[in-house]
């Protein structure tokens, strides 16, 4: 007979809401998946050793509470054993922020079941994620070993980044027209200005939004997305080659086989940060 205990491999979550109400709630719902076990409920300033000793998988945290708000718990937290966060509260003007501490979703109260259940479906997908990332590195690491390093490699146990990962923000969040629209970067080709507002090009299709081109280029990772022309902005990632045109021009070609002009000013920047981005 298996010694292993019942709640083996499942989504430890805890609540951090000052409301009664809210956290039986909360239980209450999560409860009804096999998946997931609730590991505790608590707010305050104990909060963070809370956090620290139970070492949750999941927070579903809310933003505004006395004596620490949601906010101030994640920045009492060490960066790198932070669990995923789901953000529940009654105000959505602290979303835009929420995303900006990596909030995989953010629930306003009140909320239905259904929207409940897609954020706690997201949490358990990006945890999944993280899961196999965490695979890869190990098995990164068992080949690095057996083929023998080299002077100046990264000692055992420093296996760098996972396989096909960057760091920096892995979500776009605009506000338009009182939405919040959130758009996975992997997915962006390029960004376009159209008078006061932007169109994302992604792999699903368009996305026309009320903001300028320079609101969102300072929303992205630099190292990933680059400017190419006063009215474009391309990801790095999804570039085929650049090819030149007649009178010294350049096309940035897209995987999609979609031509963009390349400014001459930007041209020897931007093959710089291809080099960079993609050595060899």
């Amino acid at each position: 007979m298996s010694s292993e205990p019942e709640t083996a491999g499942r989504v430890r979550v805890l609540i951090v809401d000052d409301e009664p109400r809210a956290r039986r709630t909360l239980r209450r719902l999560l409860e009804m998946d096999d998946e997931v076990e609730v590991v505790g409920e608590c707010f305050g300033e104990e909060t963070p050793t809370v956090i620290a000793e139970l070492e949750p998988d999941l927070l579903f945290l809310d933003v505004q509470m006395p004596r620490m708000t949601g906010l101030e718990v994640l920045d009492a937290l060490d960066a790198t054993r932070m669990p995923l966060v789901v953000f529940t509260t009654a105000y959505d003007e602290y979303a835009l922020e929420a995303f900006e501490h990596a909030a995989v979703d953010y629930l306003l109260k009140p909320f239905s079941n259904r929207r409940f259940f897609q954020a706690l479906v997201r949490a358990k997908e990006t945890l999944r994620r993280e899961e196999t990332e965490v695979a890869q590195r190990r098995l990164l690491g068992l080949l690095t070993r057996r083929l023998g390093r080299t002077e100046g490699d990264a000692p055992p146990g420093d296996l760098g980044p996972a396989p096909g990962t960057d760091a920096g923000p892995d979500r776009l969040v605009l506000r338009d027209s009182g939405r919040l629209l959130v758009f996975p970067v992997r997915e962006i080709l390029w960004i376009e200005a159209r008078g006061p507002y932007v169109r994302l090009h992604l792999e699903a299709g368009e996305s026309l939004v009320r903001e300028s081109l320079g609101g969102v280029e300072a929303r992205l990772d630099p190292e990933r997305f680059f400017r190419i022309h006063r009215s474009i902005i391309v990801n790095v990632d999804r570039v085929r080659e650049v090819r030149p045109l007649t009178h010294g021009d350049c096309a940035v070609v897209l995987e999609t086989g979609t031509e963009l002009k390349l400014s001459r000013t930007r041209r020897d920047e931007f093959e710089l940060r291809l080099d960079q981005r993609h050595p060899g």
